[in-house]
């Protein structure tokens, strides 16, 4: 299972593009994944045979879990575990020794000098081209000690040496459940020693983001885990199992809800300037062969404010704030089977036509499952636009650890009083619709989610020619 970025633990194998016995070209697609981040096709290392299969459809593994072996010209399949080292990028990150704990930086650098402190075997593996079957260093042994970065964070949180946990994963492979049960155990146990009971409390090390940030959100130690109550079917009612998507979806929203003390504020804006921006360029527009929405305008507008309020550019860890230095806007892109937020990398560096052409392609691709995992990832805020629906105004949760979310309402005719230049007043027909911002009360004020929403606003109606 390769590692579709560093945040994700696990995924779920989809569909079987190809079955045992088929030959295979290198970078030919042999399978689709399916992860709380991003549904993707998975390109073959390497050309030769499907020679076995290991995990089937609809199984969920983690990171580095063998899932098949392809036999190739140079030998059978048999010799395969011997290359698994270098199969999926994510064994360089998750095989560190325990002295990297917490170092997040490091695990993506296959390069880095292993720690003095590393055990020999873990020094052995990196100097030997192929260790013997019978060391520590064989692919049992690798699999039984590798771990995701999440397990090693609690292991070391709490003075724990993963290969002290019994394992209940593939080949005994410490999961998160083991390592929290396990944790529970020491500390409940009569015999534990008094300077192992301040452990318990989870304790972060001063100047390190909360738990999550590195490792996808696996707040259950802070906030508890999510667990959905069982519901009776009637009789004659369908039940079907929950998509991984639905699943992960329904996980995300209910522990945003407990991180973060959601407050809402929503602005009426008027579309007329944008109106007639769009009609003076529609003909421009049309010959670049580029489509202009009013989401592509909000988008442009709200990447601006952001620059001017950084606060809502942000994420909250407990006892620091990080500001980010880029603008990476999430576009949050309905499914059919559930929603996906791809993100436009410093959207505040690119006009409105370049994050129109930038929106609509990663929008395009999101529905056909080609994005890459960078392209969802690493987003800042968040812009949901369920007024296509129809919707007249929405209140969204935040998509953490970002700290603000803006819901777009419906765009229609409604009466307006406007005043003229000699200050009498008309009822008359403008295109009007709502825009919120749902925001973290624990790091954005009132104040700064109004003042961020009334400039947004600002932009929007008195839209440039050029931008």
């Amino acid at each position: 299972m390769p590692q579709m970025g560093e945040s994700i633990a696990e995924g779920t194998v989809a569909t079987w593009l190809k079955k045992v016995g088929d030959t295979v070209q290198r970078d030919e697609p042999i399978l689709e994944i399916s992860t709380d981040k991003v549904d993707a096709e998975i390109p073959s290392p390497v050309a030769g045979t499907l020679a076995e299969i290991v995990v089937a459809q609809g199984q969920t593994v983690e990171v580095g879990t063998i899932i098949a072996y392809i036999e190739t010209e140079a030998g059978a399949a048999a010799s395969a575990p011997a290359a698994a080292p270098s199969a999926p990028a994510g064994e360089t990150e998750t095989a560190l020794p325990e002295a990297a704990v917490g170092q997040p930086e490091a695990a993506s650098t296959a390069s880095a000098p292993a720690p003095s402190s590393a055990p020999a075997a873990a020094a052995q593996k990196s100097s030997a081209p192929a260790a013997p079957a019978a060391e520590p260093n064989s692919l049992e042994d690798r699999l039984r000690t590798r771990s995701t970065p999440l397990v090693r964070k609690i292991a070391a949180e709490h003075n724990v040496q993963v290969g002290d946990v019994p394992g209940s994963g593939r080949n005994g492979r410490v999961t998160k459940e083991d390592i929290l049960r396990f944790v529970e155990e020491q500390a409940s146990a009569p015999a534990a020693a008094p300077a192992s009971a301040p452990s318990a409390p989870a304790k972060k090390p001063a100047g390190q983001p909360a738990p999550g940030y590195e490792g996808g959100f696996p707040w259950d130690e802070y906030y508890g885990s999510v667990r959905h109550p069982a519901v009776a079917a009637g009789p004659n009612d369908r039940v079907e199992p929950a998509s991984r998507m639905t699943q992960i979806i329904a996980q995300n929203m209910v522990q945003s809800r407990r991180i973060s003390p959601h407050v809402h504020s929503y602005f009426e804006v008027d579309y007329s300037r944008i109106d007639q921006v769009r009609a003076r360029s529609k003909r421009l527009w049309a010959e670049q062969d580029v489509k202009v929405t009013y989401t592509h305008f909000i988008a442009w507008a709200v990447a601006r404010a952001l620059r001017e309020h950084p606060v809502v550019n942000a994420s909250f860890g407990g006892d620091q704030v990080i500001y980010h230095a880029d603008v990476n806007l999430g576009i949050a892109v309905a499914l059919d089977n559930g929603l996906i937020v791809p993100v436009v990398k410093k959207a505040d560096e690119l006009s409105l036509v370049g994050l129109a052409r930038r929106v609509n392609d990663i929008a395009t691709r999101a529905r056909t499952k080609k994005l890459s995992p960078d392209e969802i990832q690493g987003g800042t805020f968040t812009i949901t636009n369920p007024g296509v629906f129809g919707t007249t105004i929405g209140f969204p949760i935040i998509n953490q650890p970002q700290v603000a979310i803006m819901g777009v309402g419906g765009v229609e005719m409604r009466p307006a009083v406007v005043t003229d230049e000699y200050g009498n007043h008309a009822i008359v027909p403008r295109k009007r619709g709502y825009i919120s911002l749902g925001y973290d009360h624990r790091l954005v004020n009132g104040a700064d989610g109004d003042q961020f929403l009334a400039r947004v606003k600002q932009l929007m109606e008195t839209f440039p020619e050029q931008a």
